[in-house]
């Protein structure tokens, strides 16, 4: 079971009633901050549960209460700082972000002026608790990293190991 799993799967039997986490869902930019075209898919959002019985596939960053986003064997640092970037502007108030690679894990929240105002790092093993309203304790004991021999392919081993 990859990071995407257990974490929607942790998400699931911890988040309040009226949210639900969603793996296949695109986010939108807030009018009037760019291109209305411009969206992101995360690799998991956390939604209100009636997003489910909706037919549209972008939603609205002001109804995304958590991103995940599960760093790629191959991506690079400035596409994660341009992804926590973005996700700051489009005011998404709690970001996670899991890199397999090393085996960390960074909490953004607060989303404030372009960046967010409170980072915490951790490493697979610790815990953390999602802020409040979401109050879920993300257990990431469990969680695989990527091995040497993936990295070394640029990631072509582990098209599922993130799923």
């Amino acid at each position: 079971m990859g990071v995407v799993s257990k974490l929607r799967w942790q998400l699931g039997m911890g988040l309040p009633d009226g949210l639900g986490a969603f793996a296949v869902s695109s986010i939108a930019l807030p009018d009037g901050l760019g291109d209305p075209d411009d969206y992101v898919t995360p690799d998991l959002v956390v939604l209100p549960v009636g997003w489910s019985e909706e037919d549209c596939w972008l939603a609205g960053s002001e109804d995304a209460a958590l991103v995940v986003e599960v760093v790629s064997p191959a991506e690079r640092s400035r596409d994660i700082r341009g992804k926590v970037d973005w996700y700051s502007v489009a005011r998404v108030p709690v970001l996670f972000v899991v890199d397999p690679r090393n085996g960390t894990w960074r909490l953004y929240v607060g989303p404030d002026n372009g960046g967010y105002r409170d980072v915490l790092p951790g490493r697979f093993g610790e815990s953390v608790r999602l802020p409040e309203p979401l109050g879920v304790e993300v257990v990431t004991d469990g969680f695989p990293v990527y091995g040497a021999s993936a990295r070394a392919l640029g990631g072509e081993e582990c098209a599922g190991a993130t799923g």
